[in-house]
């Protein structure tokens, strides 16, 4: 077996905590051989995790990639905003690419790195992590072999977690737009990617809703403070206290650990009192929604809904998929799928088995997808390749426009043609129907 050399572009909590995992298991297949990583901490963490030279560390991805060309693929797994450059520079370099979702907060610069990806022959795949989880295999398995006819309508819920939803979109890296990207783009990117794939059609036609309800300074109850450590008088019984989420264990809270390099209490109580993490919910720079619908059609006469909400006690997704010939109900955290066929009555439970590593077994998947696709050389039709996420992005995209917009509809055909016949970083005249 070959060992495919690897460099890593941002060693953050994807780049480090979600894909060096599978490195470091089975060293037969991968070896890390540079990293880029602006921050002094992470960057000594990984380099000690893989046993790195100083020669191998660089600061900034510029550096590495200025050197002559060092492996066979990258993974970039920098912020949002951050993903097209080094993407780009990469592919020239004739790098295949291993890029964390989103490709990118602008629709041309998708638009952009699956054009070059394509035109220099290289790999550049997504991580849409959710497709190589047994329980989304095993849902499009079913589908595939034809046990519920052709699909007709599809209910899909993305249950946030309020806790979640407090860490990441409120106080975190994806609170602001300005910052990261939009809601349904940083966090339902993920949703959009399952129900194309699902539906295995084109999307003709979108709208969406969602608003920013809850997480407002005109929320802010009485006695509450800038931040939960400025002697807040309802900190105590504050579903999103900082001191008591972040002061959990880390073992039994693994958000607590993404605050602070290395997480130590001290280091901990430090963000709290000084960075993001520790602002009181009500009073921080978010203005990313907390809830939005999204309703789809397509070609083939699908018709979806598609909702996010950031008030659910637990980080799920549920799926109800309508078929002709019956009907598939799946709940993620627990594994399970079941199965009703119209014909005979049958009603089946199906367990999926629920995988080890991150994202129900997501992250090694796609790790060991792309590593084998390397292997044998497969370039083009990979499952989560650039001109496969592309599709889902500009169904994002779209969603995104069509609710700020106050939901008019989308034809999806004049909103991809606005954008093969305009230059990067222009902007586009997007089509509506009234």
């Amino acid at each position: 077996m070959k060992t495919i050399k690897l460099a890593v572009i941002g060693a953050g909590a994807r780049g480090f905590l979600s894909y060096m995992p599978y490195v470091q298991r089975f060293p037969r297949e991968a070896e890390v051989v540079a990293v880029a990583e602006p921050n002094d901490e992470r960057r000594t963490r990984i380099a000690d995790a893989l046993n790195l030279t100083s020669e191998q560390l660089y600061s900034t991805w510029e550096e590495l990639l200025s050197q002559p060309k060092l492996c066979d693929a990258l993974l970039i797994c920098t912020q949002d905003q951050m993903h097209y450059e080094p993407t780009i520079a990469a592919l020239r370099k004739g790098y295949h690419v291993l890029l964390e979702k989103p490709m990118s907060n602008s629709p041309m610069e998708c638009v952009e790195m699956e054009k070059v990806a394509r035109e220099e022959g290289r790999l550049l795949s997504i991580c849409h992590v959710s497709r190589y989880t047994p329980f989304w295999q095993k849902m499009k398995q079913l589908i595939t072999d034809g046990l519920i006819g052709n699909v007709m309508s599809i209910q899909h819920n993305e249950n946030v977690g309020y806790l979640h939803h407090a860490h990441s979109f409120v106080r975190g890296n994806w609170r602001n737009d300005t910052l990261s990207s939009p809601m349904i783009l940083a966090k339902s990117c993920h949703d959009m990617d399952l129900i194309r794939w699902i539906v295995d059609a084109d999307c003709t036609r979108i709208s969406s809703f969602g608003s920013l309800g809850h997480f407002r300074i005109e929320n802010a109850p009485a006695g509450s403070a800038d931040r939960c450590t400025d002697g807040c008088e309802v900190e105590h019984a504050c579903p999103y206290s900082a001191l008591r989420f972040y002061m959990q264990d880390i073992k039994s809270n693994p958000f607590a650990a993404l605050i602070a390099d290395p997480p130590t209490e001290a280091n901990r109580m430090k963000a709290i009192m000084e960075g993001p993490y520790g602002k009181c919910v009500y009073r921080t720079d978010n203005n990313v929604v907390d809830h939005q619908t999204v309703n789809m059609e397509f070609e083939n006469g699908a018709t979806v809904i598609f909702s996010m909400c950031g008030f659910t006690r637990d980080m799920n997704r549920i799926v109800q998929v309508m078929g002709t010939k019956g009907e598939i109900r799946g709940d993620l955290l627990s594994g399970r799928i079941d199965l009703f066929e119209f014909s005979s009555g049958t009603q089946s439970v199906i367990q999926t088995p629920i995988g080890e590593s991150g994202h129900q077994g997501g992250d090694d998947g796609i790790m060991r997808q792309f590593l084998s696709d390397l292997r044998n050389g497969r370039f083009i039709d990979t499952l989560t390749s650039a001109e496969a996420s592309l599709e889902s992005h500009l169904m994002a995209f779209a969603a995104e426009e069509s609710r700020l917009r106050n939901g008019d509809v989308v034809d999806m055909k004049l909103f991809r043609q606005s954008f093969s016949s305009t230059t990067l970083h222009s902007t586009p005249q997007l089509a509506h129907e009234s």
